[in-house]
Formats: C-alpha cells, sequence, structure tokens
C-alpha cells in the first residue's frame, strides 16, 4: 500500500476529487484538473481504445477519473514511469472505486501499456 502521506499520492487524491466533482457540472476546480478535463477528448478516445468493451458513458465515474488521470500522466506529463503511475492509479482504484474497480483499472492500463 502506498504511504498516505506522500504528497504525489496525495496530490493524486485531490485531482480525482477534483476530475470527479468537474464531470458532472460546470464548477470551479483546481487548474490541474482543469488542464486535464481540456484533454478529455484526446484522453477519453485513448480509453476506449484500452477498454474497447466498455463505452466511456458506461464507465463508472470514479474509475473514469482515475483512468484519465492515469492517461494524462502517461501521455503528456511523462514525469513518472508507467509502471509507478498504474501502480498508483490501482491504489486509488482500491481506495475510491467500488470492488471491481482495481481489476478494471488495472487492466484497462495494462491493455494499453501492452499496445
Amino acid at each position: 500500500m502506498k504511504n498516505p502521506l506522500d504528497p504525489r499520492h496525495i496530490r493524486r487524491k485531490i485531482l480525482i476529487e477534483e476530475l470527479f466533482k468537474g464531470d458532472f457540472h460546470p464548477q470551479k476546480i483546481d487548474q490541474e484538473a482543469q488542464i486535464i478535463l481540456n484533454q478529455k477528448d484526446f484522453l477519453d478516445a485513448e480509453i476506449e481504445k484500452a477498454a474497447p468493451e466498455f463505452p466511456i458513458e458506461k464507465i463508472n465515474k470514479v474509475d473514469l477519473a482515475i483512468l484519465r488521470l492515469a492517461f494524462y500522466e502517461i501521455l503528456t506529463v511523462k514525469k513518472e514511469p508507467a509502471k509507478v503511475v498504474i501502480d498508483e492509479a490501482i491504489e486509488l482504484a482500491k481506495e475510491y472505486g467500488g470492488q471491481s474497480s482495481s481489476a478494471f483499472v488495472n487492466g484497462a492500463l495494462d491493455h494499453f501499456i501492452k499496445k
């Protein structure tokens, strides 16, 4: 399990909350979350390629926020190795998502990385 006091983990938790919140209706959200949401069409297209059996509108909103953040970090930020981003996304899915969230997030990201 990730160190809950790790500033990177805390930042990712905040971003997940902001992305989740920003997905429902326009409102003031964190600047970095807004940057991610500005790339929503690009990120969602990549997510759909990684999980073609799950249309974006059918993906749980929490899982979608986690995947958007992970894809953003892997494709745009490129600061951390993909393996680190994936591990963190799985931990966030365990913390915030439902029973099958971590398996879904892991599967989508694993499929994406293998391509």
